[in-house]
């Protein structure tokens, strides 16, 4: 644990912008596929993690179950302190879990290395997975 209250100005400073640069970076944006065309420059990695993760979201079904004990969360992506970032919810009933929790993990583990190689920094408080419900016949977070 960083002890900021007993470090100099400049140093709490630094810190508390580093931190506050990782945990307004926003979630990536809704996609396409993750293989790059034949003869295409390779992604960077935050390009990479983008798409992997609108890939997922791609795979997620909201409407389909009819009470909030057929709907579930699930953990997207890694912080540098660990855990997940966020969590989306899905109606088991109508979304392909097995590719959704594939290509999930294929996104924590990604960036798990990005973060890594990166030597990436956050803040360490816990997210908790949503409750849920159902709102006009879609699964919600509550």
């Amino acid at each position: 644990m960083i002890d900021v209250a007993h470090r100099p100005r400049a140093g709490r400073t630094a810190v508390t912008l580093c931190l506050v640069a990782v945990a307004c970076a926003g979630p990536p944006q809704r996609g396409a596929d993750s293989t790059p065309a034949k003869g295409a420059a390779p992604m960077d990695d935050t390009a990479r993690l983008a798409l992997l993760e609108r890939e997922a979201r791609a795979l997620i079904r909201t409407t389909g179950c009819d009470a909030a004990s057929s709907c579930r969360t699930a953990p997207v992506g890694w912080r540098a302190c660990g855990g997940p970032r966020t969590y989306v919810v899905y109606c088991a009933a109508s979304t392909d879990t097995t590719a959704l929790m594939r290509k999930l993990e294929e996104l924590k583990r990604a960036e798990m290395d990005y973060l890594e190689r990166a030597g990436m920094a956050s803040t360490c408080e816990m997210r908790l997975s949503p409750g849920v419900g159902i709102e006009a016949g879609s699964c919600v977070a509550r």
